[in-house]
């Protein structure tokens, strides 16, 4: 069997020109990616899960076709929203977000989501930040208003190339994250804080502007030059970034290093609920974690996602959500099938799969299922047509899943030995294409409640938490899991075991 090495282009839409375009990367066959990532204040939503799931299926399907992916996403772990809960705690903006860190990675890890390679937090890079905004000072594109430092958009090429915003339209809080008194500070309403003075008693750092600490902006420009250099292949966020996020990412990275920030600018659509946009103060705010734990399977929150184009608007609906249900079970039987019944059927004892992104290792034998997989490639290809490629999935499940509800039910699977063999190469194509977009087998247990990889992840938050003597963090973990009947189990040498009650 021949591997599949980039025989036909990936054509990705480009928010920056507003076009799908042919994927054509610095360096041939690697991807340099940067993923905006979340102000670690509260749980997360269905917006990121939505997000996330959409990023790590690019990921994964690069990584198949055999590109070699670095892939960064940052923490926002100072803002003033960090610091509001903080105060109505009574904790600090250390402690909030470590909590908030340490829900995100356990709930990334229930939906299956690959971490990323490095995930710098903008605390940790401060000297980056200033560094950067001394350049920018020098070059003339900021300036100092009463112990805040701003960024001149009048000094910046082609602003609003993004989101074409037009920089003469004057609008309040148009640069994103500001308060009242800080529009009087600038120059132009579009200005945008690169670093804020700070108040007695709230963390920050000394800088040649004073004791403050960074603007939401300027961390992201600094992360990305700091693990890539000044340009790199894919830039990605959620549509409500475009602006004023992205659009003043690149005006200051591109007028401080005076080079491209990113080749392609992907953007994914925002999440409904029943017609209505998602947010906190309609009361129709869903996290991820109250979801999974209601009993919807991570699998089918994923299947649900990816049902609909990553640039389309996804409304959330409960009957949506049934459905997606209903199409996974199918899904899940048919993927299952080598795993439960392999040995019945004479295909041996089958292994699960790595976890993992897995790069292709050969097309399948024969035309139909060749067909089958080019099909899955084509749809994949064009910018990332998930719908598409799931069709492929539930044609090659068809007779999978009849299959495996006989045997489940107990009845006999006497099938001539070559429609064993041409079964078999169905099912490992199944299971491999499905592996490519994040799906994989679930057990009766994970649908019904918390998943394997959810006490996995969970078990490494806990111990990352004792071995920074936050013991009653730990404990948190502990109590949370036996709520929900899973029993930790302490064996000597750090080693943590689980059961089921």
């Amino acid at each position: 069997m021949e591997s599949l090495i980039r025989p036909l282009p990936l054509r990705l839409t480009n928010s920056l020109s507003n076009r799908t375009e042919d994927f054509e990367p610095l360096e041939a066959g690697k991807a340099t990616i940067y993923c905006c990532g979340v102000t670690v204040y509260d749980l997360c939503h269905l917006g990121h899960a939505r997000s996330y799931i959409n990023w790590d299926v690019l990921r994964r399907y690069l990584i198949w076709r055999d590109y070699d992916v670095t892939f960064v996403q940052n923490y926002t772990d100072i803002d003033d929203k960090i610091l509001n809960k903080a105060n109505a705690e009574g904790s600090t903006m250390e402690e909030v977000s470590e909590t908030n860190i340490k829900a995100f990675e356990i709930d990334m890890g229930r939906l299956h989501i690959l971490p990323a390679d490095k995930m710098p937090r903008a605390t940790c890079c401060i000297p980056g930040i200033q560094t950067l905004i001394g350049e920018l000072e020098t070059k003339g594109a900021a300036y100092s208003s009463k112990g805040d430092v701003y960024f001149d958009i009048s000094k910046a090429k082609n602003y609003g190339q993004l989101s074409g915003r037009d920089p003469n339209e004057q609008q309040q809080g148009a640069s994103g994250r500001t308060k009242g008194e800080e529009e009087e500070r600038k120059r132009h309403p579009f200005d945008f804080a690169l670093w804020k003075k700070t108040n007695d008693g709230e963390p920050g750092w000394e800088s040649p502007w004073g004791r403050g600490r960074p603007g939401w902006h300027i961390e992201c420009s600094a992360m990305v030059r700091e693990e890539f250099g000044k340009t790199i292949d894919i830039h990605l966020g959620g549509g409500d970034l475009v602006f004023p996020h992205h659009e003043n990412e690149i005006a200051q990275s591109e007028t401080a290093n005076e080079a491209q920030l990113a080749r392609v600018w992907m953007h994914n659509g925002m999440v409904n609920v029943g017609g209505t946009k998602m947010s906190k103060s309609l009361g129709n705010f869903t996290t991820i974690r109250a979801l999974l734990d209601s009993g919807v399977s991570a699998m089918t929150l994923r299947l649900f996602v990816l049902q609909a184009h990553y640039r389309k608007p996804l409304d959330f609906t409960a009957e949506a959500l049934e459905a997606a249900s209903t199409g996974w079970k199918g899904l899940n039987a048919a993927i299952g099938l080598g795993e439960r019944h392999g040995a019945t059927l004479g295909w041996g004892t089958v292994s699960p799969l790595s976890d993992r992104a897995a790069k292709h290792q050969g097309s399948p034998s024969g035309e139909e299922l060749q067909k089958l997989e080019q099909r899955f490639i084509s749809a994949m290809d064009d910018d990332l047509n998930s719908s598409g490629a799931l069709a492929v999935l539930f044609d090659l499940a068809k007779p999978l899943r009849a299959l495996a509800n006989r045997l489940d039910r107990g009845d006999g699977a006497e099938l001539p030995a070559e429609t064993l063999a041409y079964l078999a190469g169905r099912w490992d194509l199944l299971r491999n294409l499905a592996a490519v977009i994040g799906l994989r087998q679930e057990s009766e247990a994970s649908t019904a409640g918390v998943d394997d990889a959810a006490i996995e992840a969970a078990i490494e938050a806990r111990g990352a938490a004792k071995a920074a003597k936050n013991y009653a963090e730990a404990d948190g973990i502990r109590d949370d899991l036996a709520a929900k009947g899973i029993e930790l189990i302490d064996k000597p040498g750090g080693v943590t075991e689980w059961i089921r009650r």
